[in-house]
């Protein structure tokens, strides 16, 4: 066959090919871009803008300040208010932020203007922000917090972000947390350059790869440093890069000290259930249970599955006994209301829980009996508390097994 010919055999294969696959893959992709869309700009009117770090001076009886230590692998932003935008950095960068919550906060909101200038009495303002310069300044501004704690007061409450969020939704998400549960924890934000754009989901996927590096960094940072525990809560796209940076402290086997580690809070993981299995047999069943927070309603995890050819998504998996057989905890949040219309942002009602949540995570990880059970009272307190929580898990004594 001369070259002709093989243009034309081509061609003509081309031609009678049947084209209603490609349609239906292209009309599927973006029939999950407008399910994302929609439901995101329905449910996210009042986003923090440019200026939502800018800091307030008015103070206001009845506000409640929070200092937050970040780490991120964000590049700065020259605007005023703004700190870090979505473009990514070469290299992990650090900072300080101050945020005040106003007295009519209202519990798992993150209440921000829908355009300047913020009121201290209504929203979330910022009353300090700075950069730092260094990691040795990160560290030392960490130990200072810690130290200005009590002993047993002594932790770090870390958070990993999820996908499109702009870097001050992120320290408005952590100080809603940190106000709600009443932890006495220093809270630390880790910040990967999401840029907060609902059509850029390849490109935060592809920004949370880039940061497990860095990632993994600030988690040695925070266990080598003078804190007694290291909790870790992730959310969304957040739970990948937190999971390889685990995995990846794991694979050196330069391990840091077990005894430092506190809770591990997956919510609404945005991870290929496949991809999750991969990493647990990696780490074996861990000694301290991974919480997964799920909701079998989650919208966002919905398109999140169409989009990646309807692979199944941790944070909706139906099938809680797989996680368990892993050594997960699951809170199945399905039946908890939200006034988030993507039911994405669950996670943030544990904090009605407040001051109980801590320790009845704390105790339902422990040894009480000595047995290396977990006593079944602890984990039904949260059904309690918190209405509609479902809790599933084999290392208590609620199935019966270890």
């Amino acid at each position: 066959m001369d070259r002709h010919q093989a243009h034309v055999g081509s061609a003509s294969l081309r031609s009678h090919a049947p084209r209603s696959a490609p349609r239906r893959f292209g009309r599927f992709r973006a029939g999950a871009i407008l399910l994302i869309a929609s439901a995101f700009t329905a449910g996210c009117a009042s986003r923090p803008d440019a200026v939502a770090l800018l800091p307030v001076a008015d103070q206001v009886p009845g506000a409640k300040e929070h200092q937050l230590l970040v780490a991120t692998t964000r590049r700065r932003d020259a605007r005023p208010g703004t700190l870090f935008s979505g473009a990514r950095a070469e290299d992990l960068d650090f900072a300080r932020v101050t945020m005040s919550v106003p007295p009519a906060h209202r519990q798992g909101e993150t209440e921000a203007p829908s355009s300047p200038p913020a009121d201290p009495a209504l929203h979330f303002v910022a009353r300090e922000a700075s950069y730092l310069p260094s990691e040795r300044a990160f560290i030392a501004a960490l130990n200072e917090q810690l130290a200005a704690r009590r002993p047993g007061d002594r932790k770090i409450l870390l958070f990993v972000h999820g996908y499109n969020t702009h870097f001050a939704e992120g320290v408005l998400r952590l100080t809603q947390i940190v106000h709600d549960v009443g932890s006495p924890a220093v809270p630390v934000l880790f910040s990967w350059a999401s840029r907060g754009r609902i059509l850029d989901y390849v490109y935060d996927n592809n920004s949370a790869t880039v940061a497990r590096d860095a990632l993994e960094r600030t988690i040695r940072i925070a266990f080598a440093s003078r804190a007694e525990q290291v909790n870790i809560v992730a959310h969304s796209m957040g739970n990948w890069a937190t999971l390889e940076a685990l995995r990846q402290i794991r694979i050196s086997g330069d391990l840091p000290p077990a005894s430092k580690l506190g809770a591990v809070i997956l919510a609404a993981p945005d991870i290929d259930l496949d991809v999750f299995k991969s990493q647990m047999r990696r780490f074996g069943v861990p000694k301290k249970p991974f919480f997964i927070v799920l909701s079998r309603d989650d919208r966002a995890l919905q398109a999140s599955s169409l989009i990646a050819g309807g692979q199944k998504r941790l944070g909706m998996n139906d099938r809680a006994d797989e996680l368990e057989a892993m050594g997960a905890v699951v809170l199945d949040l399905s039946s908890v209301s939200s006034s988030d219309v993507m039911n994405h942002g669950k996670f943030a009602a544990l904090a009605a829980i407040g001051p109980s949540l801590p320790a009845i995570l704390a105790k339902g990880i422990g040894t009480p009996a000595g047995d290396g059970r977990a006593g079944p009272a602890n984990f039904l307190q949260l059904g309690i508390l918190l209405p509609g929580v479902v809790v599933s898990t084999s290392r208590t004594v609620l199935s019966g097994s270890r």
